[in-house]
């Protein structure tokens, strides 16, 4: 990166606004920032602060409602507000490049993959088709897609989700823009293929020296890829700084209470719990005089904070970059009350309430080829699950975790009696379940089994009050009668999942993510169930949320004794909130362990692959980098030897292609199946190394 050369991107005092028949709405009300050549930025904060506004205002892309109500955005010395729209044409695509975080819907279902890459070169350059078809396929063996003519004479539906965001990313590329924005690329991905996009776009943007702007609300993925990061706040940016000064040295409160709401390592679930920040982003229209953040600030004084507003300002004794909008920054000491955290007793483990007894589900799909018609096999099957067994107990917390299409969800079904099981047992309390429809379950067995669904908006029926379905559940499975009972129970559920009364009368459609999110909780406890399964229960929400509903779940589970079976691919979350974990890769069992033994050595070779993609918000824990080629095999057409054999960065052979894996048992029920040998194993180095004296990033 040289310093000496023209800035690429210049965005100075914006206000952006959207107008509507109610009124105009400040979505944006100060931000400026600066791009170099070849830098990366990082721009944080919850949904709603006008992270994704700003990107759209840089690619003109404002709407008929929206527009610049001031300021400028200079692109290599030109004014974009003041260009029509024909000189924007030839910038965007060409100079300027977007890739955005559903890469499904930035993708013509209706159109080959090579048309849509192809269109790129040929509307922005004066070169033939048979020029722009071999840059083409040039740039999707650059973003690493095996059989690049395949892909090209491929539909969208017809690839993965890591491949159409690769292939998303390729045309984003293709014209070598200048500056590349990214919208969460990376939010809809599994963690492995996260790790791969991730490495991806940082080696070709340095190959052409392309500049980013990364919008995330992840930390850890901001850390990895930015060299500077701003946090922006209701509108404005509250802090900015390199990525060193920012994370070693936070100085806003609201860039403290994100980190704070992060599970590191080095977070204990019952020492040091999470600390999510309380409150509501404010409404645009409805803005705090003073610090957009004071209402929901611990260090908020009132006739100070309150007073006016204020502007960026230098941080004393600091980078030359790092700015912050607090008055008070100098006078917080955020190291006090650390120590004081009020920190829980651990849970007392229970009785064994779930026994999974080499549970399989396999699907059968009628095959009507030609051939099929000739061998007489019309029949197929896809194999979901593969020989499950584990075991969960009264008051523990049993994370199952592997990248989509591993069998999570579809054991969950088989649970919650959606699905029956092909083989094996589910063992419930004694008495098997794994072949009894829901419909032909009993109430008491339906009560004891409740689910908390990754988007709760699908499971709330938008016509009914919040009220009014918690409600039914507690009539349905005869928990109370009397009306006004049934009222006070569900007053008690919203207070337990700290929501206001007058929530009862509301309808999904006036709730916040997180606030749907919690109602959804409140519903699956309200028949006191045993256990509760979690499905990527917070993957879809922000960080503070994230945190305030995990925090939840773990009250809720301790008031109740309740077991919680928490399916996720995120490993942070896994890490702080499980007592043991089980892991899955294309329907079967590779470990499982407590949530200590799966993060040390001996790991499988997939654990460890999971281990070194998850982006960690701490710059003084390191980690060895696991990156896996391919894709998840196809579960109708499984490897014949070990299910990781095709992925697998420590193969020994052809019995890894050839024979399945044993169990082996590592020590009491740490079991781990491959073929290497655990004395092997063991001596893998940690993936995580953590520094003896570290502490939690948000502490100076």
């Amino acid at each position: 990166m040289n310093d000496i050369q023209e800035p690429v991107l210049i965005c100075k005092d914006l206000c952006i606004s959207y107008y509507t028949r109610a009124g105009e709405i400040p979505a944006v009300v100060d931000f400026s920032l600066t791009v170099k050549p070849g830098e990366t930025i990082g721009i944080v904060g919850e949904s709603g602060c006008g992270k994704s506004t700003v990107a759209m205002a840089i690619m003109q892309y404002m709407g008929a409602n929206g527009g610049i109500k001031s300021g400028s955005i200079t692109f290599k010395g030109r004014d974009l507000t003041t260009l029509n729209e024909n000189e924007l044409r030839s910038i965007r695509g060409s100079e300027i490049s977007m890739i955005y975080q559903e890469p499904f819907a930035s993708l013509n279902p209706s159109l080959k993959i090579s048309t849509q890459l192809m269109e790129v070169p040929l509307a922005h350059e004066n070169i033939s088709r048979e020029e722009a078809r071999k840059r083409s396929v040039q740039m999707l063996t650059d973003v690493k897609l095996p059989d690049a003519e395949r892909i090209m004479e491929s539909y969208p539906h017809q690839l993965s989700g890591g491949q159409q965001q690769r292939a998303v990313i390729a045309m984003g590329l293709l014209s070598k823009p200048s500056l590349l924005l990214l919208d969460e690329p990376t939010t809809a991905l599994d963690v492995t293929v996260e790790a791969g996009i991730v490495k991806l776009i940082g080696d070709i943007s340095k190959k052409f020296g392309t500049s980013q702007i990364y919008i995330s609300h992840n930390l850890g993925l901001i850390l990895e890829t930015c060299d500077r990061v701003f946090v922006m706040y209701s509108g404005e940016v509250v802090e900015e700084g390199t990525i060193n000064s920012l994370f070693h040295w936070p100085k806003h409160p609201y860039t403290h209470g994100l980190f704070s709401c992060i599970p590191l390592p080095t977070t204990d679930k019952n020492a040091a719990p999470l600390k999510p920040i309380r409150g509501q982003l404010p409404l645009p229209f409805d803005r705090p005089s003073g610090c957009y953040f004071g209402p929901r600030c611990d260090h908020f004084k009132k006739r100070l904070c309150d007073k006016e507003h204020f502007k960026m300002e230098f941080v004393e004794n600091g980078s030359s970059d790092h700015r912050v909008r607090c008055l008070r920054y100098k006078d917080i000491d955020h190291t006090k009350g650390l120590s004081d955290e009020t920190a829980r007793e651990s849970l007392e483990i229970g009785k064994q309430v779930l026994n999974v007894d080499g549970m399989k589900k396999y699907y059968e799909v009628k095959d009507s080829s030609f051939m099929a018609l000739i061998t007489g096999k019309s029949a197929r099957f896809v194999k979901a699950n593969e020989e499950l067994n584990f075991t969960a107990h009264e008051s523990e917390t049993v994370a199952i975790v592997g990248e989509s299409g591993c069998g999570k969800s579809t054991f969950a079904k088989v649970l919650m009696g959606l699905e029956t099981g092909t083989d094996g047992e589910i063992r419930h309390n004694g008495k098997d379940i794994s072949g009894i429809e829901v419909r032909d379950r009993s109430t008491k067995q339906i009560r004891s089994l409740q689910m908390v669904f990754q988007n709760p908006f699908d499971t709330l029926n938008p016509s009914h009050t919040i009220g009014g379905q918690i409600s039914r559940v507690i009539r349905q499975f005869g928990i109370e009668t009397d009306k006004t009972k049934i009222f006070n129970r569900v007053m008690n559920l919203l207070d337990i999942v700290k929501l206001p009364r007058d929530f009862y009368f509301r309808k999904p459609r006036q709730l916040s993510g997180g606030q749907k999110q919690r109602i959804g909780i409140a519903r699956a406890f309200a028949g006191n169930p045993s256990i509760v399964i979690a499905d990527e229960p917070v993957s879809a929400l922000d960080v503070s949320v994230a945190a305030a509903v995990t925090e939840l779940l773990m009250d809720i589970q301790r008031k109740h004794k309740t077991t919680l079976l928490f399916i996720s691919h995120d490993l942070s979350v896994v890490r702080y909130l499980s007592d043991r974990i089980v892991v899955m890769y294309l329907g079967h069992i590779l470990e499982r362990g407590t949530t200590e033994e799966i993060f040390a050595p001996p790991y499988h070779p997939y654990t460890e692959a999971l281990l070194s993609a998850v982006p960690i918000a701490d710059p003084e824990i390191t980690k060895r980098r696991i990156v896996l080629e391919g894709d998840l095999p196809s579960a109708m057409n499984p490897p014949k030897g070990c299910p990781f054999c095709t992925r697998c960065h420590r193969k020994i052979g052809d019995i890894c292609d050839n024979e399945l894996p044993l169990e082996q048992l590592v020590k009491d029920r740490h079991v781990i199946k491959c073929h290497i040998p655990i004395t092997e194993l063991s001596k893998i180095e940690p993936v995580i190394r953590i520094p003896k004296a570290t502490e939690r990033i948000h502490a100076e």
